[in-house]
């Protein structure tokens, strides 16, 4: 198995983890502590990742430059705001409409990826990554919005355009953060991830936690108090980005991005095995075109 198919599939298994564990914060922090949990705790991880890799491959990490850190900046400022929208997408009314929308990032990342970068797919994985998303669409609206009609009728609605925000910021999170790897002087793509991860994470405790300790002060001090539950979701998070900006290190953009629509069959896996939950026709059934679509992609790599 190439190494950016098994690094997206741990990343969507660790993301899916880390986000079953962030629950338990929502009642105890506000959306920008909760924020904030995943990155401060995440960057004494990613920097034992780093060192650990540093020290088995003996290789230097390369030095930052100015282009690399505009780009981790502004990697780590969308990520930042597309978690932002999509919570606001969640209390919009409207959480299966404004989760769908989200999850179109794959299709809008195929698209920037091929504006911003050049990056050209296979028409047979443009296909899979199309199906993927109407796999996930499935999932998100089974038996909530009434089919496409529905869906398409909804567009104007809050929770839509958040969720089309939301995708939109997800989408340029992973152009930037691999702008910002190829900014660095290196031939191990490894070594490059794990420094951009370091380096971002720094970056987003930096912002979010400035703007915290201006204006939630309070929440500041929870983020500290609620360690024993944050410091497992900094962990996982840090994990997961790791492998993360290794696929994107490796593959374009659209593919990785598809293959990590896996996620939501880890979020249903979870559901059924560890909550217990009942799953619908509608959900195997959206589970089915996901991996259907996964597979036209990887076919067509």
């Amino acid at each position: 198995m190439p190494l950016w198919i098994a690094a997206t599939l741990t990343a969507a298994l660790l993301q899916t983890w880390r986000t079953a564990l962030q629950q338990k914060l929502r009642g105890e922090l506000s959306v920008n502590a909760a924020g904030v949990v995943r990155y401060l705790y995440g960057v004494p991880v990613g920097a034992a990742l780093l060192l650990a890799y540093a020290l088995a491959s003996g290789a230097m990490p390369p030095a930052p430059n100015a282009g690399f850190l505009a780009y981790s900046a502004a990697g780590g400022l969308m990520q930042i705001l597309g978690t932002n929208l999509l919570i606001m997408a969640f209390g919009a009314r409207g959480f299966a409409v404004g989760t769908a929308y989200a999850k179109t990032e794959a299709v809008q990342g195929a698209l920037l990826a091929l504006l911003l970068l050049g990056e050209r797919i296979s028409p047979l994985a443009w296909l899979g990554t199309a199906l993927g998303v109407a796999g996930v669409l499935q999932l998100s609206l089974a038996g909530k919005a009434g089919g496409p009609a529905a869906l398409l009728r909804a567009t104007a609605q809050p929770a839509a355009l958040f969720g089309l925000g939301a995708g939109a910021c997800f989408a340029l999170t992973a152009i930037l953060i691999k702008s910002a790897n190829f900014e660095l002087d290196h031939p191990d793509p490894v070594l490059r991830a794990l420094v951009t991860l370091v380096a971002t994470n720094i970056l987003q405790t930096l912002m979010q936690g400035g703007w915290l300790a201006a204006r939630e002060p309070a929440q500041l001090r929870a983020v500290f108090r609620s360690w024993r539950v944050s410091a497992p979701v900094g962990a996982l998070s840090a994990c997961g980005s790791a492998c993360w900006f290794t696929g994107f290190a490796l593959a374009p953009v659209a593919l990785v991005r598809a293959v990590g629509q896996t996620e939501i069959l880890f979020t249903l896996l979870f559901s059924r095995f560890y909550l217990r939950e009942t799953l619908r026709a509608a959900e195997v059934t959206g589970a089915i075109i996901v991996v259907g679509g996964v597979i036209l992609v990887l076919l067509g790599r």
